[in-house]
C-alpha cells in the first residue's frame, strides 16, 4: 500500500518531521507474521519479544526477574497461531453477541479467554490488533473511556471464544462487580483471564481489586502491559521491574511472565496470539 501524497509546505519543519515519522511508522508496521519474518533478525526479535530490548539496562542480578523464557515458542508455533486468528472461509472470526448477565451469555463449548482492565487501558485497541487478519470484525474503539458496557463475545473460528469485558474504574457499569464476578466465578470453559495494565501507569487500586478477585477464585490469569510505545525505555523498565516483583511476591495464580504489547507498533502481539492459542489448545 503506497503512502498518500501530502502537501507539507505550509507546516513548520518540526511539524513536517512529526508527520513523516507517523507515516513511516504506519506504513512500515508488519501486521502479519509473514511480513515480520522479512525483517532483520534484530528487528524481528524486538517485535516478538519487546522486553529483550531492555536487557541491556538490567544488572545481572535482576535479569532473572523478567522471566523472559517462560513461554518461548518456536517461529513455527507463532506462525501456526497466526492462522488461528486469520479469517478464512473455513475459519470464521466474528462478533457473536453481548450480555449484561452470565445467563444471557452464549452457551459455548469452545475454550474461552477474557480481557479485563480499567477504562482507557487500550483493551479494545488490543483486541482489534489481535483481529488484524479479520478486518470485517467490528471492534469498536472509542476515544472516550468506559465505552464497553457489556460482555462482548467473539468467535475465533472453531478454536476459541474471546470475551471483551467492561472496563472498570471511570464510567464503569453500575452492576460491573456483579456482572464480572459472576462470570469469572462460574464460567466453566474460561481458560485464562488477561488483565490489562497501562505500562505508563502501572498497577492501580482498581487493578488490585481485579487481581484480588482472580486470586480469590483461584483463576489462572496473565498481566498484559499495554501501550508500551508510549513511555520512555527507562520508565517502562521501572514499571516492568515493579510489576514483576509484585507478581513474584504478591500473587499465586498469576502467570510469572509479563506480556508487553503495543496496538500501534504490533510489538508483542504475535507472541500474545501464540500464548492464547497455546492455553486454549488451539496449537494441537
Amino acid at each position: 500500500m503506497a503512502a498518500p501524497r501530502l502537501r507539507l509546505g505550509r507546516l513548520m519543519l518540526s511539524e513536517q518531521a512529526a508527520v513523516l515519522r507517523c507515516l513511516r511508522r504506519a506504513y512500515s508496521t508488519p501486521q502479519t507474521f509473514a511480513e515480520a519474518l522479512r525483517l532483520p533478525k534484530k528487528q524481528l526479535t524486538k517485535l516478538v519479544y519487546p522486553l529483550q530490548e531492555l536487557e541491556q539496562y538490567l544488572v545481572s542480578d535482576s535479569k532473572p526477574d523478567l522471566h523472559l523464557t517462560v513461554f518461548d515458542p518456536s517461529l513455527e508455533e507463532i506462525a501456526k497461531a497466526e492462522n488461528v486468528f486469520a479469517a478464512t472461509a473455513r475459519n470464521r472470526i466474528e462478533y457473536l453477541s453481548s450480555a449484561v448477565r452470565l445467563d444471557h451469555a452464549p452457551d459455548l463449548r469452545r475454550p474461552e479467554v477474557c480481557f479485563i482492565g480499567k477504562s482507557n487501558v487500550g483493551k479494545s485497541s488490543l483486541i482489534k490488533a489481535l483481529f488484524s487478519l479479520a478486518p470485517e470484525v467490528e471492534v469498536r474503539v472509542s476515544k472516550k473511556p468506559g465505552h464497553t458496557k457489556k460482555m462482548n463475545f467473539f468467535k475465533v473460528g472453531k478454536y476459541l471464544t474471546l470475551v471483551d469485558m467492561p472496563g472498570y474504574g471511570y464510567r464503569a457499569p453500575e452492576d460491573f462487580v456483579d456482572m464480572v464476578e459472576t462470570y469469572l466465578k462460574e464460567r466453566r470453559n474460561l481458560k485464562r483471564t488477561f488483565l490489562l495494565v497501562d505500562s505508563a501507569i502501572g498497577i492501580t487500586k482498581n487493578d488490585n481489586i481485579a487481581i484480588e478477585m482472580c486470586e480469590e477464585f483461584a483463576l489462572p490469569y496473565v498481566i498484559v502491559l499495554t501501550k508500551i510505545d508510549k513511555p520512555s525505555k527507562g520508565h517502562l523498565l521501572k514499571q516492568v521491574l515493579e510489576i514483576q516483583k509484585f507478581i513474584n511476591t504478591k500473587t499465586q495464580g498469576c502467570f510469572p511472565q509479563l506480556f508487553p504489547v503495543s496496538a500501534v507498533t504490533y510489538s508483542g502481539i504475535h507472541l500474545l496470539k501464540c500464548f492464547i492459542a497455546n492455553v486454549t489448545g488451539s496449537l494441537n
